[in-house]
């Protein structure tokens, strides 16, 4: 063979290991990305499985969380050229080519314990976090039948709490009954749950203000001078906490808004309000209030007796409200079974049975629903997502 020919099957085998190491690179870590995302995201979800499994027999919940994934990949190309082995073929130079990809993942895993502990899953969940799912187009009765653990009704002589527990069946039924009377005016679109927007003022001396916080204050406040007794007046508007109502409350007069907002200051920050007046769909039923919210680790315990311990059963709405689209009896329908039924997307072992939700039937799309949004709120119990923390993947060619 002349050395053109060589120089020809030199410049092929070159461009062809270019080709073949680009083209392995991206498809590696396409998949490894996929993969990693496909098991942290399984992982997660049996842990809910066996956790829901854990507060069913009254024992302490454990989460281990994957808190960084770090993998290097080493791709490796070979080529070069050999006579045939035999017969007159052997005047032909043939190419050898070889290419490699080695992986070595660091995967770190670290239990939820301490502080962390603490604030993820025994704090309940703050009115923000509720409002956030609400403007996602989430039902609202999944949503409070899972995070809420009572309503207390505004009535002549006080408020009374009436407890989301199977076991008490008068709080029970009548959360149930809040619940579906709001979800009645969600699925008529007539549903609110906006900040209160109020105007605050503050009155300080003229003498306090220097030219230079002159300037500064008319950035944030409309400033008014009043000569008579030397004083500034600051106002701004300022947005309040989440109002749940049948009405537009940006419609309400300043002074109303304003003494709604007093009334939302006086509860908890995990207490959200809501108010369903006469004169607007729903009306016919009027409800003021407030729903307290679960910490996750009681969303857990009440999913967990739900099983046997503490069955949901059927509640009709009340006489007064709109039709329903949905009344499920579960919050979320588990399955519990000594063989591992086949039919369900997602089943764990644990405590010598099989645990699963149940993802066929009627109730199949609620269900669903449910256990995603479960899913959710424990992502949401997450305060601070350090850039450390995020899992990463790094390439090395």
């Amino acid at each position: 063979m002349d050395n053109r020919t060589v120089t020809l099957l030199g410049i092929l085998l070159t461009l062809f290991g270019l080709l073949l190491s680009g083209c392995l690179s991206p498809v590696t870590l396409t998949r490894a990305v996929i993969a990693y995302d496909d098991a942290i995201t399984e992982s997660q979800s049996k842990q809910l499985l066996v956790n829901i499994a854990r507060a069913q027999h009254h024992q302490p919940i454990h989460f281990t969380g994957v808190s960084n994934v770090a993998a290097t990949f080493d791709f490796r190309f070979t080529a070069g050229a050999t006579p045939a082995l035999t017969g007159d073929a052997s005047r032909t130079i043939l190419p050898v080519i070889g290419g490699s990809v080695a992986e070595n993942p660091t995967i770190s895993i670290a239990p939820i314990e301490g502080e962390e502990f603490t604030q993820r899953l025994l704090t309940p969940f703050q009115e923000a976090k509720l409002t956030l799912l609400l403007r996602q187009g989430i039902d609202i009765d999944l949503l409070l039948r899972l995070m809420a653990k009572e309503v207390r009704m505004s009535h002549g002589d006080g408020a009374v709490a009436y407890r989301n527990n199977p076991s008490d069946k008068t709080g029970y039924e009548t959360f149930r009954r809040v619940v579906l009377h709001l979800s009645a005016i969600q699925d008529h679109n007539s549903l609110y749950a906006e900040p209160i927007n109020v105007e605050r003022s503050w009155t300080i001396p003229a003498e306090s203000v220097t030219a230079e916080g002159f300037k500064a204050l008319e950035q944030e406040y409309q400033v008014s001078y009043h000569a008579k007794d030397k004083t500034f007046t600051l106002r701004k508007q300022v947005e309040g906490g989440t109002l749940i109502t049948n009405y537009d409350p940006n419609l309400l007069s300043r002074d109303e808004r304003a003494r709604l907002q007093h009334e939302n200051e006086q509860g908890l920050p995990h207490d959200v309000t809501f108010d369903i007046r006469p004169g607007h769909y729903g009306g016919d039923w009027p409800l003021k209030g407030d729903f307290r919210l679960r910490s996750f680790n009681a969303i857990l315990n009440f999913l967990g007796l739900s099983i046997a311990e503490e069955r949901e059963y059927h509640v009709e709405k009340d006489n007064r409200t709109p039709e329903v689209a949905e009344n499920p009896v579960n919050t979320m329908d588990l399955i519990v079974s000594s063989s591992a039924p086949s039919e369900l997307d997602l089943v764990m072992k644990s405590h010598g049975s099989y645990y699963g939700v149940n993802t066929i039937g009627p109730q199949a799309r609620w269900n669903r629903e449910a256990f995603k949004l479960l899913s959710q709120l424990f992502q949401m119990t997450v305060t601070e997502v350090p850039r450390a923390g995020v899992p990463s993947i790094t390439i090395a060619k």
